[in-house]
């Protein structure tokens, strides 16, 4: 939508700190013009979002080709090692055209999940074997065009993957995810250019993947151009093991020590960590991204999320692996994850948690006007249904509560992005059987 004004009446809304019935949004070029209170009944040729809407969610972080591994990874036991062969072998299928094609998937799932930007964290740039494509970002420009065919945003973390651990080169697997060096790295990275629907960033994908002398040169190509700098940080023990035989020091410390950390930088996982970790981390306003559904998944553990985010550390949300595709879970699961570790409730107020899926989330992936319902942002919502199975019964002023603790991305009826519905009623106006895009994806990248 471009330059016609349009208004959206919303039962519900979630303004922030409370729930407003009757709000009128009125919308100019993709963003919010006004928002009007005590509006009880829909204006003429208003757009009508019954239930409770929210602003859109951020899912900041994401590896699309994941998706293809739901179910089957959970035949036996294993560790996050065993996994990772499991994983290695799915991105040694991906080419730009099969990666476009369940990434478009996985992100109008998404869309039908309320997530209006996904964070993806972006490793597989070549060929198997390592031999770039003619265009050397092809496997990028894909998600770039998958996210735009879906009807959401997207920040490209274009990830530097150089090693296979400390002092080691990359195995068979990793030679299609490095460029060589942290300058090859940023050579081709420097070709993605940000767009309506994105925005290019950087990600180190660990200390054990990127040489410490070359952690800068990925922390300045991401500061000259103040773009987001996204990296996994302490998710294994044995990866802050191995950092202290090459280092003498934590995986937080070697990256504090060259440059990385951060206002603009987000840790993933944040798992393992000492209290000197978290206060390097809270002390230079680094951010934390959770993925409770992946990191009970592979069996990683639970983060310190409260220390981190007293300490200063910004927290925000990812779906990861994509065990689910649901930001109300991930919300859900960090306070229920602390419920179980230290047998207290309320760690986090249902409004923290929104605000980790929201705004704060979107934050972390440079769209900085964007996960609020005021006037100025970006015109992305989401609207949960308030007379579902899960939902039908409490007060609608609790609706907060409902969203985070009750609601499941089953719930999402509409969701809107610049202004433009992209799931209505509960349907995807862009790609019209998600299922069976993405059974088609997961077949065509099996066969």
């Amino acid at each position: 939508m471009t330059g016609t004004p349009r208004t959206y009446w919303l039962e519900h809304a979630w303004l922030g700190t409370h729930v407003e019935p009757g709000v009128a949004l009125d919308m100019t070029d993709g963003r919010i013009a006004a928002v009007r209170t005590g509006v009880p009944v829909p204006p003429p040729g208003a757009a009508i979002l019954r239930g409770l809407t929210l602003p859109g969610l951020a899912n900041a972080h994401s590896h699309a080709f994941h998706r293809a591994l739901r179910s089957t990874v959970q035949v036996g036991s294993g560790t996050f090692w065993t996994w990772r062969e499991v994983m290695y072998a799915t991105a040694d299928r991906l080419t730009p055209d099969r990666y476009h094609a369940l990434a478009r998937a996985v992100y109008a799932e998404m869309a039908l999940a309320g997530i209006t930007t996904v964070g993806e964290f972006h490793y597989v740039h070549h060929a198997p074997g390592g031999t770039p494509y003619a265009d050397p970002n092809a496997m990028g420009e894909a998600l770039l065009a998958a996210a735009a065919e879906a009807g959401i945003r997207i920040t490209l973390l274009d990830a530097a993957y150089l090693s296979s651990g400390f002092g080691r080169p990359p195995t068979a697997h990793q030679l299609r995810f490095s460029d060589g060096d942290a300058e090859a790295w940023a050579a081709r990275s420097s070709l993605l250019k940000d767009r309506d629907h994105a925005r290019i960033g950087a990600a180190v994908h660990s200390v054990r993947a990127v040489p410490a002398e070359q952690l800068s040169t990925v922390a300045r190509w991401a500061e000259e151009r103040r773009a987001p700098l996204h990296v996994h940080l302490s998710e294994q023990t044995a990866e802050n093991d191995a950092c202290r035989e090459a280092h003498g020091c934590t995986p937080a410390q070697l990256l504090a020590l060259h440059g990385v950390l951060g206002p603009r930088t987000t840790g993933v996982h944040n798992t393992h960590l000492t209290a000197e970790d978290v206060s390097l981390i809270g002390g230079s306003g680094t951010g934390t991204c959770m993925c409770p559904t992946t990191e009970r998944d592979l069996a990683d553990g639970i983060g310190p999320a409260v220390a981190l985010q007293n300490e200063g550390s910004p927290l925000s949300l990812g779906s990861d692996s994509h065990a689910v595709v649901d930001l109300f879970e991930e919300a859900r699961a960090m306070e229920l994850n602390e419920r179980l570790r230290t047998r207290t409730r309320g760690h986090w107020t249902a409004a923290a948690l929104l605000r980790a899926a929201t705004v704060d989330g979107h934050a972390a992936l440079g769209w900085d006007d964007t996960g609020v319902i005021e006037a100025g942002a970006r015109a992305d919502l989401t609207t949960v249904a308030l007379d579902s199975v899960r939902t039908a019964g409490p007060l609608p002023r609790l609706g907060a509560e409902t969203a985070v603790f009750a609601a499941t991305a089953a719930d999402v009826r509409h969701t809107v992005v610049a202004g433009r519905h992209v799931v209505s009623d509960g349907a995807h106006t862009l790609v019209p059987d998600v299922p069976g895009a993405l059974a088609q994806a997961i077949r065509d990248l099996r066969a």
